[in-house]
């Protein structure tokens, strides 16, 4: 039980300081497992066969063949035909699609999917992107408990409900397992409260500036960029000379001379390319391609010897609008660009692609650019050719957030991918399958008839999820089979005494959603399962009830940009700061913590 617990705070401190990995520490923990004996040797790794990690790989597949298939594409055309432009109409309409999509598709996938649907649509009708991204963001978390499908909290929970089962006394009654669409009840409960409250309330709680920042939707206009960033000017082409002491320097050394211009793309011989990498030689007879202020680059073209033409005669096919441009992506909680410079990435040399700028909340980073470690939730100004920026968007290292032309759409594979998830739903809730067989099922379907393909399948597995998942799994069976979960059970009891059920289900629910404040939400779901567990078996409670409590309250997570990874997404787009997430999520974690309570009990009663 020592050992547990110290795994168990371990763990916690890890994920909170974030000094190692997440996947690591999971890995970790689990390895620990299996070298102390806490578990059966053939049971240390079985997290990873388990019906919620299987489920999960195959729904994230599923979302991202959703996604190929243009269905975001056409959500967009229905919100805007729907709101008709009206702010307060868009957002009810934006509201309602993500929660509809919030039930099948996971909370980040989601996020990732409707932040360039919501830029398009700011575009579109004007409205600010911080009035629309914030309510999106929390409404998708409100309503993610709608199914088992999406929700990972809600995947494991019937894992660990096995392993509570397996550890029961002999006679006692065993748990039942949740069906697909047993939570239903209170997640649409849970996902009305999310898009009325901001319906009736947002108005008055989201951010009141509206500065210049935010009028614009990122990627539309040049004004966006040179407001925000200081990105201005335009663009030219610089061609070197003969006595230009620009020969023989690298891109990265001119790039440190005074009053430099951004250097987007060079054309030596016949060979031109969109971001060269710093260390690119520059000869005679280059061709630059420049961005930058008239007199800026009229006077840097005079120092140095070379020849400006205003007129992109030998770069325009790179510098075509359709084809390449300035873009904004968000850095996501799960990339493994985190903690790494821009100069470490060398994305140019790997992607083609020019970093100008960095935002952090207040900060913008323009000076010495490749110097800046990136963090979770940092949004990076790009320059680069589309396509290159979609295959390196392909890894989940990255989030585009503006609206760019995308390649490989395959909207004729709609109704297919329509279709077998549709089929996939039907045969969870249908039949006697496990869930895992039918989203399986779905997932396979899609890759047999084209909607995607193997390496794409790959591609849209965050894998980093899936093991801290498999991983911690084990963790909640050891906190079971060593006693643990019942000791704290105990000990909780010790101290509340004959306290009545609503009162120990709010004390469990208060601290699940604390811990899920600065943890992942399936490592507080896997602590405090258990221990609800064995509180309801010990005081006569339905544990099926104090289960669902837990795993309900682990989405709970308004207070803190830090506390779910669709808020940090959503934080550098958004502009927004720590005191919104509070104004905002303040009161809608205590009402989504008294409609937990309510829904649950009725439903158990």
């Amino acid at each position: 039980m020592i050992l547990v617990l110290g795994l168990v705070g371990f763990t916690m401190l890890m994920l909170v300081l974030e000094w190692i990995r997440a996947d690591m520490v999971a890995l970790l923990v689990v390895v620990v497992i299996g070298l102390t004996g806490l578990l059966p040797p053939d049971r240390v790794f079985n997290g990873f066969a388990g019906n919620a990690v299987i489920a999960i790989i195959a729904i994230m597949i599923m979302g991202a063949g959703l996604d190929r298939a243009g269905v975001l594409n056409l959500t967009a055309h229905f919100v805007v035909r729907m709101s008709r432009g009206a702010e307060s109409r868009l957002s009810l309409v934006i509201n309602m699609v993500a929660s509809a999509f919030s039930s099948v598709i996971p909370s980040q996938a989601l996020a990732a999917l409707m932040i360039p649907v919501s830029s398009r649509l700011s575009a579109r009708t004007g409205v600010p992107l911080s009035r629309l991204l914030l309510p999106m963001a929390f409404c998708i978390l409100a309503a993610t408990n709608t199914t088992l499908i999406a929700n990972s909290s809600l995947i494991v929970l019937n894992d660990l409900i096995a392993s509570a089962n397996a550890n029961l006394l002999p006679g006692a009654h065993t748990i039942p397992k949740f069906g697909l669409f047993s939570v239903t009840p209170v997640g649409l409960a849970l996902a009305l409260v999310g898009i009325a409250y901001f319906y009736f309330f947002g108005r008055k709680l989201l951010p009141g500036h509206e500065d210049e920042r935010l009028k614009v939707t990122p990627g539309r206009t040049e004004s966006y960029f040179a407001e925000t960033y200081g990105i201005g000017g335009e663009t030219a082409e610089l061609t070197v000379t003969a006595e230009s002491p620009l020969v023989g320097m690298s891109i990265g050394e001119v790039e440190q001379l005074h009053e430099a211009p951004l250097i987007l793309a060079i054309k030596s011989g016949n060979d031109a390319r969109m971001a060269p990498p710093a260390d690119h030689v520059i000869w005679v007879g280059s061709i630059l391609g420049v961005l930058g202020p008239r007199d800026q680059l009229n006077q840097f073209a005079n120092n140095q010897l070379c020849r400006l033409s205003p007129r992109m005669r030998q770069l325009g096919e790179l510098f075509n609008p359709t084809r390449a441009g300035i873009s904004e992506v968000v850095i996501p909680p799960s990339s493994r660009f985190i903690k790494q410079t821009v100069k470490e990435l060398r994305l140019r040399k790997r992607f083609g692609i020019s970093v100008l700028a960095v935002t952090r909340g207040d900060q913008v980073f323009r000076d010495d650019v490749r110097g800046v470690s990136l963090r979770a939730g940092d949004t990076v100004v790009l320059h680069s050719n589309w396509r290159d920026l979609a295959l390196a968007a392909e890894d989940k290292d990255l989030v585009v957030v503006t609206d760019i032309p995308k390649d490989e759409q395959r909207p004729g594979k709609i109704w297919q991918a329509v279709g077998f998830f549709l089929m996939a739903q039907g045969l969870a809730l249908f039949t006697n399958l496990d869930l895992s067989i039918s989203m399986m099922a779905g997932a396979i379907a899609m890759l047999l008839s084209g909607v995607l393909n193997m390496d794409e399948a790959y591609r849209a597995v965050n894998w980093k999820t899936v093991f801290v998942i498999a991983c911690l799994i084990p963790l909640g069976w050891s906190m079971d089979a060593t006693g643990t979960a019942a000791w704290i059970a105990q000990e909780v009891l010790q101290h509340l005494g004959g306290a009545a059920p609503w009162v120990l289900q709010v004390c469990l629910a208060v601290l699940t959603l604390l811990f899920s404040q600065v943890m992942s939400n399936v490592g507080a779901t896997v602590m405090m399962v258990p221990v609800a567990i064995s509180v309801a078996v010990a005081t006569g409670g339905n544990p099926s009830a104090y289960a669902l409590v837990v795993a309900v309250s682990s989405s709970n997570t308004f207070l803190l940009s830090s506390g779910h990874p669709a808020l940090m997404m959503i934080t550098g787009p958004g502009g927004y700061r720590g005191k919104d997430f509070l104004r905002v999520g303040l009161p809608l974690t205590a009402l989504v913590l008294v409609v937990t309570l309510l829904a649950i009990n009725l439903m158990f009663r």
